[in-house]
């Protein structure tokens, strides 16, 4: 929960559900709840284990955190 007239607290998760919807939910079609669960479940492993990110030298989030820590 964002402190009261702080706006900023929220940005990044808005910014993760704003990439889901414009990613994966609009491009899908959703019949029930299950399937709604599934497509979420596997975009949020892609999203935190899979996703090249080109402003951490084309390193998965995984790859950057091992070299992170090495």
């Amino acid at each position: 929960m964002s402190r009261k007239g702080n706006c900023h607290d929220n940005a990044p998760i808005e910014s993760f559900f704003n990439l889901l919807k414009r990613e994966r939910l609009n491009r899908s079609k959703i019949e029930d709840l299950d399937r709604l669960e599934e497509i979420t479940s596997q975009y949020v492993k892609w999203f935190n284990e899979d996703r090249i990110s080109l402003n951490k030298n084309g390193l998965t989030p995984i790859e950057y955190r091992n070299q992170a820590i090495a």
